[in-house]
């Protein structure tokens, strides 16, 4: 590839849309406040903290009276509000409008320009498409292969033999090591590790030794990870995340972990060697998984939850050990309650207490 052409010029700058263009924009039904329909919306804000030149947005009924004493200068809301003196932009979904609007009013960044980086050092082998993005101080190595239009920030190190889809991106200072794969539009934010050692060691003559771990790691099409994941190689075969995943900020893959299709991952989760989980599985923060669970699809693991045995699909969990969910709730009710009762069993202990000895003085 030739080296990085000139750089575009760019803007911070705030989008400015007024109420109506807003509503035609998100296809919304305009209702009440016809008199504000002009005015400049440029930006997305919280009900409390909404001002007159910003939208707000309603998901839950419980905001209403906060709704009112709000000084946004329109809402957006999936049903009418009566008696509401703002602009309404009445919408099917209030989650995907505001997805919209916050993508239309998002600040104007400068766009990742295509070619090479002169500091960037790329083997002669490596076989670098078109559209192709590649930063400062990008090190890629012998038999890399990055798909068209994508994106790898400053600082990346990709390994040998390594490939990387079509309009993916690589946020600065990843680290992918050698023999990964990752597909199209994946997405891996600042400093994560692809493919590193997993921890795998056996005890041999009075030292740890370490297992190699020869396999890969397969990312499939547009998986999110965030920032200060570690996704580790397997012993052997694949550690695999699948298609449309999205994995949160500082989250441990280990070695030969499968993760299905579409799941969830929220931040401090860490997944052991070789456990499985099925399509549209959810992780709360906090949660472990221990070593070859299985977790079944469409399962549900609340947040700080430990879990040391198999979950059947579409089952809710809590607790550590984690247990279901109704029952961990119940748990919690009684754990709650357990001041009060030690209190009453102190009294009537006492109570009791009292009535031997008056049955004793009687003999």
């Amino acid at each position: 590839m030739t080296a990085r052409r000139s750089q575009a010029r760019y803007s911070l700058t705030a989008m400015e849309l007024t109420v109506a263009q807003l509503a035609e924009r998100l296809d919304a039904e305009l209702a009440g406040g016809a008199d504000d329909t002009d005015r400049q919306i440029t930006a997305v804000c919280p009900i409390e903290a909404a001002g007159e030149n910003e939208v707000t947005f309603m998901t839950d009924d419980k905001y209403k009276a906060a709704l009112e004493k709000s000084r946004a200068g329109a809402v957006i809301v999936s049903a009418h509000i009566e008696g509401l003196d703002k602009p309404q932009l009445i919408v099917k979904n209030v989650n995907s409008a505001l997805i919209e609007t916050l993508s239309a009013f998002a600040p104007q960044l400068r766009a990742a320009t295509e070619g090479v980086d002169p500091t960037a050092r790329i083997a002669d082998s490596a076989r670098i498409a078109e559209g192709v993005s590649i930063g400062p101080y990008v090190v890629i190595d012998e038999g890399v292969e990055i798909g068209q239009n994508s994106i790898i920030a400053a600082g990346c190190k990709i390994g040998e033999n390594s490939k990387i889809g079509a309009n993916s991106r690589i946020d600065s200072n990843v680290v992918i090591y050698h023999n990964c794969r990752l597909g199209k539009h994946v997405i891996v934010q600042a400093n994560s590790t692809i493919g590193s050692t997993g921890f795998g060691y056996s005890f041999i003559d009075g030292a740890h030794q370490l297992i190699p771990h020869n396999g890969g790691v397969v990312i499939e099409d547009f998986v999110h990870i965030g920032s200060n994941c570690c996704v580790d190689r397997a012993k052997f075969a694949n550690t695999i995340i699948g298609a449309g995943t999205k994995i949160d900020n500082l989250v441990q893959v280990a070695h030969n972990v499968v993760i299905g299709k579409c799941c969830l991952i929220a931040a401090l989760s860490g997944l052991s060697g070789s456990c499985k989980l099925g399509d549209g599985v959810v992780l709360a923060g906090q949660v472990g998984v221990g070593n070859n669970i299985k977790i079944g699809d469409g399962a549900m693991v609340a947040a700080q939850a430990g879990v040391i045995g198999d979950v059947p699909a579409g089952q809710k969990m809590a607790w550590t050990p984690a247990i279901k969910a109704r029952d961990a709730f119940r748990l919690v009710t009684l754990t709650m309650r357990l001041p009060k009762m030690a209190e009453q069993l102190k009294k009537l202990t006492k109570r009791t207490e009292e009535l031997e000895a008056a049955e004793d003085d009687k003999k």
